[in-house]
């Protein structure tokens, strides 16, 4: 009953009574900070899986469009050297000043009215010169032995002169 007695006078004396509630109370506080912990441990590592989801994603998607980027810049520089090559073959510089011709010709025929009749004339006369230029025996040979296209340039204009000049005296 000593025991119990000193238990008795432990608990009946105000200071120790105060200080068995604080503990109490300190013990509940502590109880619910561990729990609140836990708690906030999973939802950090659920953000974290969340983040690095995220992350794999968005490195993907920057990898193919890193990816796609190449392609477009390669495919671009072989048609810019695609685009080069065919300006740079044989007929296309002609071809480009036939076309400006061509248009300085039409604005020409609606500038200057008479323009237009002097033109046809000057066309029908180069065009009968070349004609004969064409036909004949020179002609004939150059056609079956072919030659590069400047020295066919070249025998072709040496043609028209002859030809023009014969013209010419006659």
């Amino acid at each position: 009953m000593e025991e119990t007695n000193w238990f008795m006078t432990i608990i009946s004396n105000p200071f120790a009574r105060g200080l068995a509630i604080g503990f109490i109370v300190c013990v509940i506080i502590y109880l619910r900070g561990l729990l609140r912990r836990r708690e906030l441990a999973k939802e950090v590592d659920r953000l974290r899986t969340h983040l690095h989801t995220k992350l794999e994603i968005d490195s993907s998607e920057n990898e193919r469009r890193k990816n796609e980027m190449t392609r477009l810049q390669q495919e671009r520089d072989n048609l810019r050297i695609t685009v080069q090559s065919l300006n740079q073959k044989p007929g296309r510089k002609e071809i480009r000043q036939y076309y400006i011709y061509q248009t300085a010709i039409d604005i020409m025929f609606e500038k200057a009215p008479g323009f237009a009749p002097a033109w046809q004339v000057t066309l029908k006369e180069a065009e009968s010169l070349f004609e004969k230029s064409e036909s004949g025996v020179v002609p004939l040979l150059k056609r079956l032995m072919p030659t590069s296209a400047d020295k066919q340039a070249e025998e072709y204009e040496k043609i028209s002169k002859i030809s023009m000049d014969t013209q010419k005296t006659n």
